[in-house]
């Protein structure tokens, strides 16, 4: 039984230490307005196992306070929270998505909340950030829409590779336990 437990904590750190590396990794293009966030092809992985959801969350949470700390992060410390929160609330969506039967369901759904809400919760947080209180703005739809298409970019061809990948021959049950 410990033995399970142990292999499950592996994974969630597993999984939050490379979303971590890889966004520190590229963070000249990671964070702020226009940001190509490569570690968000990772967001499908509650397709495969629900310990991607805390894996993810905690891996967004190190990678924003690392970048706040290192000053690579223009948001800061306040990314680590709401950021974060986009990541968990998009991670749990995609988690029940992946639960459907059909193939074409999760490879045209899984991707989509992170790219929905990052644009929804990270454009209005860089709106209040860099542009004043006021989110019903031209800097808001501008901040959103360039979140929306960083994350579309990332996580329909990334993300969309790495699914295919982990599915084709099981691929994922050999990487990850339940």
């Amino acid at each position: 039984m410990k033995n399970n437990k142990t292999k499950k904590m592996v994974n969630i750190a597993m999984i939050g230490a490379l979303y971590a590396v890889i966004t520190l990794a590229i963070s000249p293009i990671a964070y702020g307005p226009v940001q190509f966030r490569v570690s968000e092809m990772l967001t499908v992985l509650p397709m495969f196992t629900p310990l991607a959801i805390p894996g993810l969350t905690l891996g967004c949470i190190l990678s924003n306070l690392i970048g706040a700390l290192m000053g690579l992060n223009p948001t800061g410390y306040i990314d680590a929270i709401v950021g974060s929160s986009a990541t968990l609330i998009a991670s749990i969506i995609s988690y029940y998505i992946g639960k459907s039967g059909k193939n074409w369901i999760k490879y045209v759904f899984v991707p989509l909340p992170p790219v929905l809400l990052n644009a929804l919760i990270v454009g209005a947080e860089l709106t209040v950030l860099f542009n004043g209180n006021d989110v019903f703005t031209k800097a808001f739809i501008v901040n959103a829409t360039s979140v929306f298409i960083g994350e579309l970019v990332v996580c329909y061809t990334l993300g969309l590779l790495l699914m295919i990948t982990l599915n084709k021959n099981n691929l994922y049950k050999k990487i990850f336990i339940n």
